[in-house]
């Protein structure tokens, strides 16, 4: 018996398309951050108008982002991924711009 018979085979392959989930991750999770911090500017504690706001909302992206970027590899594959994050961006741009 030899050491690739007694290995189990793997139900599934890792998909080589971690590139395009990367650079969708990059882009449209820039964008979905954007329009939620957005959001939270205008209906968030004080408004839009609140001056104190501006850094925490400045600042408010970056883990946002962040954590797009990172959770976009749990999608099985990129057209997943394009599909929820397109759906997402979507939603929160037509959000921020009709409740505006």
């Amino acid at each position: 018996m030899s050491l690739s018979e007694t290995r189990r085979p793997s139900k599934e392959k890792i998909r080589p398309d971690w590139i395009s989930k990367t650079a969708i991750g990059l882009v449209l999770g820039f964008a979905l951050a954007l329009a939620l911090v957005g959001l939270f500017a205008w209906f968030g504690p004080g408004g839009i108008e609140a001056r104190d706001k501006y850094q925490f909302n400045m600042w408010l992206v970056a883990p946002i982002w962040l954590s797009v970027v990172s959770l976009v590899y749990l999608f099985h594959s990129a057209a997943r991924a394009l599909l929820w994050l397109g759906g997402a961006n979507l939603l929160a741009w037509a959000l921020l711009l009709l409740l505006r």
